[in-house]
């Protein structure tokens, strides 16, 4: 089995080396692992880093603009060679020794995806209460459409089969893609799983980049996805 690590990476530079050594180190049983690096045309010195970087098992590509995670996610989606796919942000927020928890539904065979959730007993760093309760809000519309129970509809840890992503044409460029994917996948109905994750989150101050305006984008794509007549 071969794990593909895709890294969306906007501005960074304090923590890129950090999180590439990090999901370096970790090692899954019986794995071969991947790492797909898509800069989204970083301004504060990442790029010129990764340009730099000379290692083996990472793969690194420049988006000529900055379009937003979605996009970037599409890019490395598409260039990834595993057998199994995961979401790496690079901001220190998810903890990659987590990954052969997440890989275990997979490899027992019961799972198509898995999700990590934060929301399911894990250690969290605490934060903004808005933040907490936009998710559930967003989270459970996204439910009442799908007809699933997910925890965490917006985490970062999303795990897939590759034959998911082959199956699923996706289209946002910024943070939409999370919704998308939910309404995708469960109205192709593939297996989802989901398990406890820690969360170490940041605050804008550190450099978090999510904001308000994208929560009603979320909103919006919950509807788009979900209902044939948008």
């Amino acid at each position: 089995m071969k794990l593909s690590v895709v890294i969306p990476v906007y501005n960074e530079r304090p923590l890129i080396f950090e999180v590439l050594r990090n999901v370096q180190d970790v090692e899954v049983n019986g794995v071969e692992k991947e790492i797909i690096i898509v800069d989204d045309c970083s301004s504060d010195g990442t790029r010129e880093f990764l340009q730099g970087l000379r290692v083996e098992s990472i793969r690194v590509f420049f988006q000529d603009r900055n379009q937003g995670k979605g996009a970037a996610l599409r890019r490395g989606f598409k260039e990834a060679t595993g057998d199994v796919v995961i979401v790496q942000d690079a901001d220190l927020e998810y903890d990659p020794t987590e990954y052969p928890n997440l890989l275990a539904p997979i490899r027992a065979g019961i799972a198509d995806v898995v999700y990590g959730s934060r929301f399911l007993g894990g250690p969290h760093r605490v934060l903004y209460f808005w933040h907490y309760a936009g998710n559930k809000i967003l989270t459970t519309l996204s439910n009442m459409f799908t007809n699933i129970n997910l925890t965490d509809m917006e985490t970062c840890y999303k795990m897939f089969r590759r034959e998911v992503l082959d199956d699923i044409v996706l289209e946002q460029d910024r943070f939409g893609i999370e919704p998308e994917i939910t309404a995708k996948v469960a109205k192709a109905g593939w297996r989802i799983y989901e398990v406890p994750i820690s969360y170490h989150g940041r605050t804008y101050a550190e450099g978090k980049k999510i904001g308000w305006k994208d929560g009603f984008k979320a909103l919006y794509c919950i509807l788009r996805y979900n209902l044939p007549f948008l």
